[in-house]
């Protein structure tokens, strides 16, 4: 029976702390969430200033990172070189926006991060970041 591989609260909240701190560094806030494979929530984090609507947008992007096991500016893209309407993946948690990353180990899709409130680009190297810290935790067992 195959093992299921998890991402533990501690190694989330350790990921999230990274990534805050890094956006402390830089004098900026966002959303910062974390999901498992399914794509539910482990752990999220507005920080102050970040905007509200960050939040839901932030767990969309975990979401969808996690189920396509993609990056969300991947799905995007796929969506505008088809020319066809988000809606039509038939779920209205998708998102195409940039800042969704999934956590891969081994092939495995383990979660993903999500982060919302910059720019498309630096939403997903903050995504990033984290993803590299609980791949590298998931790795060493």
């Amino acid at each position: 029976m195959p093992s299921l591989r998890l991402i533990p609260h501690a190694a989330a909240g350790a990921a999230v702390d990274a990534i805050r701190k890094e956006l402390e560094r830089r004098g900026q806030a966002a959303v910062i969430a974390i999901a498992d494979a399914h794509g539910e929530l482990i752990a999220l984090l507005r920080m102050d200033g970040a905007p509200l609507g960050s939040i839901g947008v932030a767990c969309n992007k975990a979401y969808t990172a996690a189920r396509l096991r993609r990056t969300t500016r991947e799905h995007g893209a796929r969506i505008e070189k088809r020319g066809a309407d988000i809606a039509y993946y038939g779920d209205p948690r998708y998102t195409g926006f940039g800042g969704g990353v999934p956590v891969m180990v081994d092939g495995v899709t383990l979660g993903a991060i999500g982060v919302s409130a910059l720019t498309d680009e630096e939403d997903e190297a903050l995504a990033a970041l984290g993803v590299a810290l609980l791949a590298e935790a998931a790795a060493k067992g």
